[in-house]
């Protein structure tokens, strides 16, 4: 097995919170105001790589919780499947952990689906919510949708082939600039570095979440028909230029929900927080100080 440094380790205090499969990692930074949970992507995503540049931004202001999701970045390693009501139930813990009653949620793809999906599932708990280019409110043509759930139900081509694949930090590079960005980024080199080690430590490919959220015929998690019970205010932030939500899905998620703003980014790709860091910062401090 390959070891790498702790790349969030300088980010704040680490934090496991103890679970029957293993332990939930988070940083926490900041000691007042409102408590922010931060909620990462999939794959080879974590706290160091999506939140890097949001963390000690927002901790000037908030007391600052990021989660490394199951089986991913310092909550590894984890006895058991992360599927959607186990990676709900991972927020509960933090929240019970920290004794939170209410918290402001922020996610990115796979977390921002989470993020609205804990807004409806538990609306007493959730103060505001901001997703960026969340997944859970989309939907694929047929035949493509067919291929993806082929994919989901074979270990072999969602986590062995990938894995062996970015293996080369070519191959990282090459993921980067066509699946995560939508131009140049002042980190590039930083963030494919991080990135590669990452796929050397512990693999690649989609996460249980997202192999889960797909049926045979039709998505098995598909947050869209519940998105006008959220209540709290919700901003939603998407790239023009992102390769896995389009803005129009995006978009029509923000229209479903009763008091939610919709920023779309010109230019930018999936990872808008990485991309366009001073830009989603300065929304995310307005819209949590509102």
């Amino acid at each position: 097995m390959v070891t790498t440094r702790d790349s969030a380790a300088d980010l704040g205090t680490s934090v496991h919170i103890a679970q029957p499969e293993g332990a939930l990692r988070v940083i926490i930074r900041g000691d007042h105001g409102t408590p922010v949970l931060l909620l990462s992507g999939a794959g080879n995503d974590n706290i160091s790589l999506s939140w890097r540049r949001a963390i000690p931004v927002l901790a000037t202001s908030y007391r600052v919780i990021a989660l490394d999701w199951p089986k991913q970045g310092g909550s590894v390693p984890w006895d058991g499947t992360a599927d959607h009501e186990r990676m709900l139930a991972a927020i509960d813990a933090v929240l019970e952990h920290f004794d939170l009653e209410r918290i402001a949620l922020v996610g990115i793809s796979q977390g921002g689906a989470l993020a609205l999906a804990y807004a409806i599932e538990r609306p007493h708990r959730v103060e505001r919510l901001a997703a960026l280019a969340p997944a859970g409110v989309l939907s694929f043509p047929p035949v493509v949708h067919q291929l993806l759930w082929l994919t989901a139900q074979s270990r072999f081509l969602h986590r062995t082939a990938t894995s062996w694949i970015f293996r080369s930090r070519a191959a990282c590079s090459w993921f980067a600039r066509v699946g995560l960005f939508g131009g140049p980024v002042d980190e590039f080199d930083e963030i494919v570095d991080e990135y590669h080690a990452d796929v050397l430590a512990h693999g690649s490919g989609s996460s249980d979440w997202q192999n889960g959220s797909i049926g045979p015929l039709r998505m098995k998690v598909d947050l869209r028909p519940r998105l006008p019970e959220i209540r709290c205010p919700v901003l939603i932030i998407q790239g023009s230029k992102d390769a896995g939500v389009r803005p129009e899905h995006s978009r029509a998620a923000a229209e479903a929900i009763p008091h939610a703003d919709y920023v779309l980014i010109e230019g930018a790709g999936h990872w808008s927080n990485r991309e366009r860091p001073e830009q989603v910062n300065a929304l995310l401090t307005d819209f949590l100080a509102a």
